[in-house]
């Protein structure tokens, strides 16, 4: 597996082995201090948890990372593809209707939060710039991988075939059931029938396969997959489909170094 459970301090957390000139963390449910059923590391202030609570897991995220908050670039996120080139001037920001960063900018976070939508990391190691994004089936048939590398092409003139994408934990084909509307829009796209798969009469769809060839789609040749799925490991993360009505979200943060 490129996919590396360490512990950051006391917080449990993974990391991709590849992507070492990037300081990162793809953080668990564990090591928090929220209550059932946000226990224990829920990061989102969005899903009614004490924000007395919530304020003390995020403290522990960064902590444990060794990056400084103060600076984080956060984001409300919409399930979109719009994709935001950001720097130091946007330290500490929340930027609205938002679903990816870039940025090239030294110690500057990048930090969203994930329930069983797919982080998605994207690196260059030409220009050491790195891009974070949040693909659910909306923002992955949306095209918001083909819009994460545009995005560091237009910024920073990558070259597609040098960068490197890194597909995080997320709901798996094995237990990411959709509906009809979900199917026509991956049928929109050249071999989007591979992403759905039928058992029993219900359909399934498959993120990672789905943003794997978005990303090939665009020339990227690199693509790591974390291979866990958030719903069956709820033991490991948070899971919206699998523990809803209420649950917490996990955090990502990306940084460059």
């Amino acid at each position: 597996m490129s996919l590396e459970r360490v512990l950051l301090g006391e917080i449990p957390a993974y990391r991709f082995t590849r992507l070492t000139r990037v300081r990162h963390a793809i953080f668990t449910r564990h090591g928090g201090v929220s209550q059932p059923p946000f226990d224990t590391l829920n990061v989102s202030w969005a899903v009614g948890d004490d924000e007395a609570a919530v304020r003390e897991n995020v403290r522990r995220l960064y902590a444990a990372l060794g990056a400084d908050a103060t600076r984080a670039v956060r984001v409300r996120m919409v399930h979109g593809t719009r994709v935001a080139l950001v720097g130091a001037a946007d330290a500490g920001k929340r930027l609205p209707d938002t679903d990816g960063l870039i940025t090239a900018e030294r110690r500057l976070p990048l930090a969203m939060t994930f329930g069983d939508c797919q982080p998605l990391v994207l690196y260059d190691p030409e220009h050491h710039a790195v891009g974070l994004a949040h693909a659910g089936w909306r923002g992955t048939l949306g095209g918001i991988a083909l819009s994460l590398v545009r995005a560091m092409q237009v910024a920073f003139g990558a070259r597609p075939e040098r960068l490197q994408a890194f597909l995080g934990p997320a709901i798996g084909v094995c237990c990411y059931e959709v509906g009809e509307n979900v199917a026509r829009a991956a049928r929109t796209w050249p071999g989007g029938d591979a992403w759905l798969h039928e058992r029993d009469g219900r359909l399934f769809f498959d993120l990672s396969a789905a943003n794997r060839a978005l990303f090939q789609r665009m020339g990227v040749e690199v693509i790591e997959d974390a291979g866990l799925c958030t719903a069956c490991r709820t033991d490991e993360f948070f899971s919206y489909r699998r523990e809803k009505p209420a649950t917490g979200r996990f955090g990502v943060i990306v940084e460059l170094s």
